[in-house]
Order: structure tokens, then sequence, then C-alpha cells
């Protein structure tokens, strides 16, 4: 399970990396009015980066568990299971049950 963690946050800080590079390779081949030849080039170089440097390869993960479905990742970045066990104990603050 730790693995796969680290694996997410490998791929995640390499996301970081190559972000500007991939969004402007991807902006140049997206544009209709550039030559077609600027645009292939463009689309050759953005096949080069790493596969895990896409957007699409990171997996949302509980922070806590590391689980990869069900992960509140707005509020909390914790799964459904992590998020009522902390809420139920009173861990997390301005969380009450609602009945």
């Amino acid at each position: 399970m730790k693995s796969l963690l680290i694996k997410d946050q490998r791929r995640r800080l390499l996301v970081q990396l190559y972000e500007r590079r991939r969004r402007v390779r991807a902006s140049l081949v997206a544009n209709r009015a550039l030559p077609i030849a600027l645009r292939t080039r463009a689309y050759l170089t953005l096949q080069t980066f790493p596969r895990d440097t896409s957007v699409t390869r990171r997996r949302n993960r509980c922070v806590a568990t590391g689980r990869p479905r069900g992960v509140l990742t707005r509020s909390f970045g914790l799964s459904r299971l992590a998020f009522r066990r902390l809420a139920w104990r009173g861990e997390l603050p301005g969380v009450r049950k609602s009945s």
C-alpha cells in the first residue's frame, strides 16, 4: 500500500514539473491557425515527455489510509471511511453529526 502512495506522490511531482511545458505544447497543437509543420513538431515533442507527467495519470488517494476510492478531495483529502471515523471521534474541527 505504501508503494502506491509513493508512486502517486512521484507522479504528482512530475506533473508539477512538466505542467507548463505540456500546456504550451498542447495549446500549439490545438491552435488551428498555426502551420501544420509547427503543430506536428509540437505534437511529437509532447509525445516524448514521460507518461507520468500527464495529469490523467494521477489518482486521488486518502492521505490517512491511501484508499483510492471515495475520497473527499475538496474539503479534507480523506476517504469517506477515514472521514467518518475522525468525525465520529470529534477530531475534525467544525464537523458535526447532522442528526
